[in-house]
């Protein structure tokens, strides 16, 4: 049975929609910006754009991340990590242990099968995430994708005592101050946030096979020294940005699936595609039912 599905990640800094059926059709990443609640509908649109298909072609459409409860064209909302899980699982069938490092949170999660069996995830403090590489690549003068393959340059690693972003951006301008190389200064940053990341998935036990996913895992230098803190090689998917976006796709097809093959009707929101308003009390209602 091909069924058209989508799943919508509203990130905390991007936007990932994935349109599939049985293979995927198109995959688009926006900013998601400073009205990230009012941008699920243009990704949207670039992403059925490349589909060739319209809105109404669509049978079932999850959405996930953190403004999941804003997509007005939503049939259902799922957490992020049951989406990142089945995500990943479907890259790499035989993953145990999925680290998420994102824009403003990362995540721990340990699966079996596909399904999560526990997860960590540090939300609170934007310590070794991607605004944490941000404010240092902005001290540093360096650009964000440089960042990796520049630190691998490195002879020296200083240790950066501090994982705080603002006091992590002081060890830095202290650092240039006593003629550090750019470079090592990297090297050491990216150790601490790998120290920091090791130590939050350990409690859940890392187990291989590792996949690293979201926007810090296009940066080699971390995930090179986040290899050295678990001891072996990890693995990382072509595009680390869309296994929440994928997953929520394929969860969907799954649902819309077994509802179809025992003709048991299924909620579908309405086809309109319109700027997210800030709140859909509508669409928070079905996410607790």
């Amino acid at each position: 049975m091909s069924l058209y599905v989508a799943g919508v990640d509203i990130g905390s800094t991007m936007t990932k929609v994935v349109i599939h059926n049985g293979t995927i059709l198109s995959a688009i990443i926006g900013p998601t910006g400073p009205e990230h609640r009012r941008t699920a509908y243009k990704v949207m649109l670039e992403a059925l754009s490349q589909a060739k298909i319209s809105l109404d072609d669509l049978t079932y459409v999850v959405a996930t991340g953190y403004g999941r409860l804003n997509v007005p064209f939503a049939d259902k909302q799922i957490t992020e990590i049951t989406c990142h899980a089945r995500g990943v699982s479907a890259i790499f069938p035989n993953v145990r242990t999925a680290i998420d490092i994102g824009g403003q949170d990362c995540k721990g999660i340990k699966i079996a099968n596909g399904k999560v069996i526990n997860f960590v995830m540090n939300d609170k403090c934007a310590a070794g995430t991607g605004r944490f590489l941000e404010v240092i690549a902005e001290a540093l003068g360096v650009r964000l994708e440089e960042m990796g393959a520049l630190s691998l340059k490195s002879e020296s690693i200083p240790k950066i005592s501090s994982t705080c972003t603002v006091f992590a951006e002081q060890e830095v301008i202290s650092w240039l101050a006593m003629g550090a190389k750019v470079e090592d200064i990297l090297a050491g940053i990216h150790e601490a946030i790998a120290t920091r990341v090791h130590g939050m998935a350990q409690r859940v036990k890392i187990e291989r096979e590792v996949v690293i996913t979201g926007g810090c895992a296009k940066n080699v230098g971390l995930v090179k020294a986040l290899e050295r803190k678990i001891g072996y090689a990890v693995l990382t998917p072509t595009e680390p940005l869309i296994t929440g976006a994928l997953g929520a796709a394929l969860i969907g097809k799954d649902m819309a699936k077994r509802a179809i093959e025992q003709g048991i009707p299924f909620y579908r929101a309405e086809r309109r595609l319109a700027e997210v308003t800030f709140f859909d009390e509508g669409a928070s209602l079905r996410n607790q039912s």
